[in-house]
Formats: structure tokens, sequence, C-alpha cells
């Protein structure tokens, strides 16, 4: 059973190599194939809590969210941040199973205070023809100069709000565990090498466990303070400086932004009502069903981008342009996330020129190689407990994680981003790396050489970036559960 808990009143409305956009393309008839991807149910929780406080912050959104999975008072807790752009809802199905697989391990899966920001509440209660005009033209977002206070959200906040859910969970169960999933694995390196008024922060967890996401993937060239203050140009993306963010204070661009996040919602939310359903048509040039205007741009093979990839079945009746060229990839992909193993994937990348027959739109196909569920995914993208994605990104928290890399010790950022203690983390730590995905195991091996960590590594062959917390298999749950049970 669910239930939603708040400490006090709110209004409810995922590297940075992690651009997790959840902007979706537009689709016949899809076929599904017999594939049973529900899960029993489990008790869920939602609890808004008191957070750091932050001057000129409203008191409602000085908050710590996380939704929780078990019992209430279990023998272990793992805590999971997710990526960038993704909110607390892109964990749930890998919560369920971790929970289902050992009921003596809860899991708390956070949504960032940004995630107070959102309207996703009012998308669940409307009609077909409301979330068709949403997903058309999106919810008009709130004005930047409205929630300006964004500005001083960056890495120290996000930090001391996970570390406000880290000690009260120390109240509940003997055992608390931190991790997170794409940008979320980085926090929670950042996390245990953060300095919290003299604790260090990996004497709060027992353990650390990164989810497709290494911390040092998003260190290439070390940030000026220059840079810091004014901005600077990455590929595709300008990153506001800290002088001009009380007028750019969350992400809004292109590929992801507030507005494209909310049709995002509502054309998942139509896919999962009406999956063979027509889609409005406006986030694809083509006609295509709901179901495959929901994921075409985040399948696999079609994904622009591979930390926005989920291997959930294919596409039928379209006709295709063939790979990307490789001079999109290393123009667009290698500037982003300077990775080879992310350059390699977009390569094979497929460009959707439209349906083959025309008389017909595109369509979905869940078939054999599917490593999670179509119709689940879209089923589970918005929940009365939260949705998939991070509506309002701060720039700030962008902007710390790129300048604090993974050592602040004698940088210009040593007082304000105090990551100072990562050679002295001697955690047992589980990098779990999906095959196609964005990490793999040397980047771990990296981490654990910068520091004393006793490392243990998995390889998911054949799985994507989203596959990780979101497959129809619980091999992933099942791989934290065992380690945890080596690591009391």
């Amino acid at each position: 059973m669910r239930s939603v808990v708040s400490s006090f009143p709110s209004s409810r409305s995922l590297l940075l190599a992690c651009l997790l956009s959840v902007s979706f393309s537009t689709s016949s008839a899809a076929t599904q194939t017999a594939r049973d991807a529900s899960l029993p149910p489990v008790q869920v929780q939602r609890v808004v809590r008191p957070g750091v406080t932050v001057p000129g912050t409203p008191a409602q959104f000085n908050a710590s969210i996380t939704v929780r999975y078990g019992a209430a008072r279990p023998q272990r807790i793992l805590i999971l941040m997710p990526g960038l752009f993704g909110g607390a809802g892109s964990l749930d199905r890998l919560a369920r199973q971790i929970v289902l697989a050992d009921p003596e391990t809860g899991v708390w899966a956070v949504d960032r205070r940004s995630n107070l920001l959102e309207s996703g509440d009012q998308l669940l209660k409307m009609n077909t023809a409301e979330l068709s005009s949403v997903a058309k033209t999106g919810l008009t977002p709130t004005a930047p100069a409205q929630v300006a206070y964004m500005k001083d959200w960056g890495l120290d906040t996000a930090l001391r709000d996970v570390r406000a859910a880290v000690l009260e969970a120390h109240t509940l169960a003997p055992r608390v565990y931190l991790g997170g999933h794409s940008l979320g694995g980085v926090l929670t390196g950042l996390y245990a090498a953060y300095d919290f008024g003299g604790q260090p922060g990996f004497r709060d967890v027992s353990g650390l466990v990164l989810l497709d996401g290494a911390p040092g993937i998003t260190a290439s060239a070390a940030l000026t303070l220059q840079q810091y203050q004014n901005g600077f140009d990455a590929a595709v993306v300008k990153t506001a400086g800290l002088n001009t963010l009380a007028a750019n204070p969350y992400i809004a661009a292109d590929f992801f932004s507030p507005r494209r996040a909310s049709q995002g919602v509502a054309q998942a939310l139509l896919a999962a009502r009406s999956p063979n359903t027509l889609s409005p048509g406006t986030l694809t040039s083509y006609p295509a069903t709901n179901l495959a205007a929901a994921l075409i741009q985040v399948q696999s093979r079609y994904a622009p981008l591979p930390f926005l990839a989920v291997t959930a079945g294919h596409a039928s009746n379209v006709n295709e342009l063939g790979s990307l060229p490789a001079v999109f990839a290393k123009l667009l992909v290698g500037p982003l996330l300077g990775h080879n193993a992310a350059l390699a994937s977009l390569l094979n990348v497929h460009a959707v020129a439209g349906p083959q027959n025309p008389a017909q739109p595109v369509g979905w196909v869940n078939d054999a190689k599917a490593i999670t569920d179509p119709l689940n995914f879209v089923q589970n993208y918005a929940l009365p407990t939260g949705d998939y994605t991070e509506w309002y990104f701060p720039q700030r928290l962008a902007l710390d994680v790129l300048a604090a890399r993974l050592n602040t010790r004698g940088t210009p950022f040593e007082r304000l981003l105090p990551v100072i203690h990562n050679p002295q983390v001697t955690l047992p730590v589980l990098g779990i790396s999906a095959g196609n995905g964005i990490t793999d195991e040397s980047d771990f091996r990296n981490y654990a050489r910068s520091n004393h960590a006793a490392l243990s590594v998995v390889t998911l062959p054949g799985y994507a970036h989203l596959d990780v917390t979101a497959a129809i298999s619980d091999t992933v749950a099942r791989q934290i559960v065992a380690w945890l049970k080596l690591h009391p």
C-alpha cells in the first residue's frame, strides 16, 4: 500500500556526462509479446522532511525527499540517487526488485528538492484530451525570476539534503549504504569525499553502490575560476557561470527543459493508457503510435545519446536512414562525455525517417531481445510517488559537479566545495556497468585507484544505460543484495 508522509507542508508538484534527456519522439498497432513485467506489491512511502536551510529559499523547498520501499525498520537501508534530470521514479522498479529479493533491505530513492517545483500530480489527473494537449505544447514553466533562489542549489545543498536522509536512516536501521545511477553514482563518490563540517562523508555509510555511473567520469580538463564564475561553452551546451545563475537558475535547452519534461511525462501517460492509439504527433515529424512516440528516442537503436538508452523492443513499419555519421558522434558526444564507450555506442545509432508504409504510423514491437519491457517502462514513468524526471535541474549543481571533479584539495574550489577526503575512502564499493552504457570496469578501477576502496565489479552484457534500473530481470537487484550481505 502506498502513502505519502510529509514532515511539513509542501507542494508536490535524471558526467554531466549523463544528459538523461527525457524528450520523446512520436506511432500503428504495436505487437505485444507475452512478457509479464509486473511485480508483487511492496510498501511505499514518499517522505518529505526538512533538509538543509538555504538562505533565500522558501521554507517549503528546504527539503530532503525520499521514496521509501519496504519495511519501516529493516536490517539495512540503501539510499539511491537518480541521474541527471532523473527523479525518484527512475529507480522505482529496481527498488521494488531489491525489497522483494530481500525483505530485510529497505531502499530509499531520492528526489532532489527541485522536484517540488514540478506539476506532475496534475498530469496524473488529466484525461486523454488534456494529456494530448500537454504532449503537444508542454506546460508553461515557472519563470526563472520566480525561482532565482535556485542559484544556490548546488553540490553542497544536494549532498546535505541527502545527508539528512542518511542520518535519519541510521535511526531506523543498523546499517546504511549509499548509491546512485548515472550522475547519482558520481554524486555518491562526491558524498564519500565531502567534508561535512569536519566529518568525512564516507564515515556516514557502510558502502557505496555505483550503477553505470562512476566517480570521476565527469572530469576532463579542470575548470578555471573564471569559467566557474562566468560560464563556458561545452560542445552544444552553454553552461551558465556563478554570476549569471540568478537569470538562468535551471537548465532550459533544446534537449531538455521543464516544458520538454512535461511533454515527455504526458506522452508516457498516453502510451501507458492507449499504447496503440495515434500519438498527438508533435514530438516527431512523422505519425507514430503513443508507445512508439514514447520509446523511439530512448530505445538503444535510435537513442541519439547513449545515456538516454534502453533496450525495450523495436519500431515497426519504420523507414530507417541508417547509422548516424561518425562525424556527428565526434562533434557531439566526444566533447560532452569524453568517453570511448559512449562514442562507440553512438556510431550504431540509426535515424528514423518515418513510416515505411505511409498509410500506417510507426508502431512498436516488444521482442525477445528486450531487456526492459516497453509498456512497463512507460507505465512506471509517472507514479503517485514521483515521476521519472527532474524537470527543473539546477544549473548550480551541474556547475559544481564539473568544478569539484573528485578532489578539490589545492584548487580554487577547496573552501567552497570541500571534496577533500577521497584519498581516505576505505569503503567497500560495488560497481555495476552496463555493457552498452556509459561506464566500463576501467572507470570503477580508476576510482578505486584514487583511494582505498575495496572494489567489486559486475558487467551486464547487452544492457543499455537505463536498463540497469528498469530491466525485467532482477539480476541487478540480486547482485546488490548479495553484495550487501557480504559487507554487513
